[in-house]
């Protein structure tokens, strides 16, 4: 008789982040998971004490998984903003379940100022701010306005209340930018 499969840490946590990307965080509780694994509870249950610490450990491997997703465009834009903003937008698109997890479920443990002074966010600030020649301050916000303008696309997209049109999409983000750099710009003379 083979020996048993031990379930791991990692494989319960590989399970629940499937579970959420296929039905939602909602549906995140010791059964499903199980379930998913082919194992009883108890595994579970063991590695993680309660449900709320898995459902914080898949929030963060969606968030990386997420932030994975943003840098990988799948083809260059012009701007890595408006790339950045797009590769967003189609998370939202592709993903809907852990978009809902990451931006709407009230687990994010961070607000968006702190996003923005963030040191993950610095090497796209910094291409940024060379590319506009700014300062980082504008920089921030030029970021934040079109940060804003992709996430309501995005929210829009994901709760299935508006159709996907890339170009248009693209076109209303690239005024956005135009506008918010404009916008800086003006401010500052």
């Amino acid at each position: 008789m083979p020996p048993k499969t031990k379930v791991t840490k990692d494989m319960i946590l590989d399970a629940a982040f499937n579970v959420v990307r296929e039905t939602g965080v909602e549906n995140i509780n010791a059964r499903t998971v199980a379930k998913k694994l082919g194992c009883s509870t108890q595994p579970v249950m063991y590695h993680f004490e309660t449900i709320e610490e898995l459902k914080k450990a898949v929030y963060a491997k969606a968030d990386r998984f997420h932030t994975e997703y943003l840098m990988s465009a799948k083809e260059r834009q012009e701007g890595t903003l408006l790339g950045i903003g797009l590769n967003y937008i189609r998370f939202a698109i592709e993903e809907p379940r852990l978009f809902r997890f990451l931006f709407q479920s009230g687990f994010a443990e961070n607000s968006l100022p702190e996003i923005i002074d963030s040191e993950e966010l610095t090497p796209i600030l910094s291409v940024m701010q060379e590319a506009m020649e700014t300062s980082m301050e504008q920089t921030k916000k030029v970021f934040l306005t079109i940060a804003l303008f992709a996430h309501g696309y995005a929210s829009i997209i994901a709760n299935n209340s508006l159709e996907y049109e890339e170009e248009l999409v693209a076109s209303h983000l690239e005024q956005a930018y135009k506008g918010a750099v404009l916008a800086v710009q003006e401010k500052a003379q």
